[in-house]
């Protein structure tokens, strides 16, 4: 059996560099399309261990420069690759970036796929090549129903949320009009050590982390009480790797269904951490101590409340039911809750040494 060939886009980000890893070590030959201000040397710290020199980088493994924006580039790569699997992880990620810039987030997150779906049909490639298209839970707005399901209606409630859907419906029909293998998966929050700390979950365990060795003092939050269906995100690679292996293409949810707010984060992990909080007032006023120091290590600040937050409500919040992922891929998370804060706050202690 020869090779498969797989091409990785947005491989500098968490869930792209996480699946350079799982292709490589299910022996892809793996090529993944990075901007050029990505690095100065071909890629960034999160697939560096495969670039330490072109001696003795992956073999594997080759980094082509290009963007979602510019069609000639994904032409130029894709015509040269011919990849039998296409995972399209590039996105401009932030909600709050999309109300400050929403005609970019549509540029890169609803026509970035068209234009590279146009690429395939133009090479007639659309019949031997499977992709695989991020989308996001962020797709249900402020949801009615809790847990969603993928027949569930949507209701975007942001410029990044809309942008998402647009391309998760248009993968839906070139998949109806040209039999074309396209599958989106709807993911919930999920976080590594390898996720930026402008995403909270990361900010709030390495925050800790820093307080807890006195590199920093205070941690700034909104609504403690906001509350995601968060998981581990290399489980979430395998699933996606699995939906490109199956007989027909289709979309899945993918999440954990299990709910958490921000307040526990916090108090796992100053438990992992030896740091006795206790709190003090109300609302937009508390504050979280540090009984040892008597310092104030977590206040609320407005500017992190965010508008239309659908993850706040105490019945109908952003979690995921994950049944069709379990029958159809045989999957499910193996990490939980508290097994990704030990992850966190581990990998968050290397980071400070």
């Amino acid at each position: 059996m020869s090779k498969k060939t797989a091409l990785i886009t947005g491989a500098t980000g968490q869930d792209g560099s996480y699946m350079v890893d799982f292709l490589l070590d299910k022996g892809y030959s793996v090529h993944v399309l990075v901007r050029q201000s990505s690095s100065a040397d071909k890629t960034n710290w999160r697939i560096a261990n495969h670039f330490r020199n072109d001696e003795d980088k992956h073999p594997n493994l080759e980094v082509h420069f290009g963007d979602l924006t510019d069609a000639n580039s994904l032409l130029s790569v894709i015509n040269k690759i011919k990849p039998d699997e296409l995972y399209n992880f590039a996105a401009q990620g932030s909600v709050a970036v999309s109300w400050k810039n929403p005609e970019y987030t549509a540029n890169v997150n609803a026509l970035g796929p068209i234009r590279i779906m146009e690429i395939l049909k133009n090479l007639d490639l659309l019949n031997s090549t499977k992709m695989y298209q991020a989308a996001t839970s962020e797709i249900f707005g402020v949801p009615k129903v809790s847990p969603q399901t993928e027949d569930l209606p949507v209701n975007p409630s942001n410029p990044y949320a809309v942008a998402k859907l647009y391309a998760m419906n248009m993968v839906g029909h070139y998949r109806e009009r040209y039999g074309f293998f396209g599958c989106s998966a709807i993911l919930y929050a999920h976080d590594s050590p390898r996720k930026d700390e402008m995403f909270v979950f990361k900010k709030i365990t390495q925050s800790l982390v820093r307080i807890k060795h006195g590199l920093q003092e205070t941690l700034y939050l909104g609504n403690l009480d906001a509350k995601k269906d968060w998981g581990y995100a290399p489980d979430y690679v395998e699933a996606i790797w699995l939906m490109l292996q199956q007989e027909k293409p289709d979309d899945y949810i993918l999440a954990t269904g299990q709910m958490h707010t921000l307040r526990d984060i916090i108090t796992k992990s100053c438990d992992i951490l030896g740091i006795d909080i206790e709190w003090e007032g109300e609302g937009k006023n508390e504050v979280g101590i540090d009984r040892k120091t008597g310092k104030e290590i977590i206040k609320i600040s407005e500017k992190f409340f965010r508008p239309f937050d659908p993850n706040v409500d105490k019945d109908m919040a952003l979690t995921g039911d994950i049944s069709k992922a379990k029958k159809v891929l045989n999957w499910q998370p193996k990490t939980d809750f508290n097994g990704l804060i030990d992850i966190m706050i581990t990998e968050g202690e290397k980071e400070i040494k």
